[in-house]
């Protein structure tokens, strides 16, 4: 059982950044690949960034590419969303995920956090 927890989020102003973070409980953080996705009001959660269990591998979704990145710190059971230039079609509730061999596709993971805001105003 691995439990999630996010935090980071708020209210920014386009163009500004914020950091998210996703502590995970149990001493298995290692076993599993880490995604965040997002879920803006009115539509479907879709998939953000991905790390593997290593953090050698990532991907990211086209819409945040070389203005997100993930990372993760395996000693700190903590994952990361470092996301800059904020644009207001980002705001969205965040969700750390947990997954083995788990990719772009939310039915590949297994653990799911409750959430945190992200708010980006214009």
């Amino acid at each position: 059982q691995v439990q999630l927890v996010e935090s980071g989020g708020g209210v920014v102003q386009a163009g500004g950044s914020l950091r998210l973070s996703c502590a995970a409980s149990g001493r298995t953080f290692t076993r599993y690949d880490m995604g965040w996705f997002r879920r803006a009001p009115g539509k479907k959660r879709e998939f953000v960034a991905v790390i593997g269990a290593s953090g050698r591998f990532t991907n990211y979704a086209d819409s945040v590419k070389g203005r997100f990145t993930i990372s993760r710190d395996n000693a700190k059971n903590t994952v990361f969303l470092q996301m800059n230039r904020l644009k207001p079609e980002d705001t969205a509730s965040y969700y750390c995920a947990a997954g083995v061999q788990a990719g772009i596709f939310d039915s590949t993971y297994d653990y799911w956090g409750q959430g945190t805001q992200v708010t980006v105003s214009s």
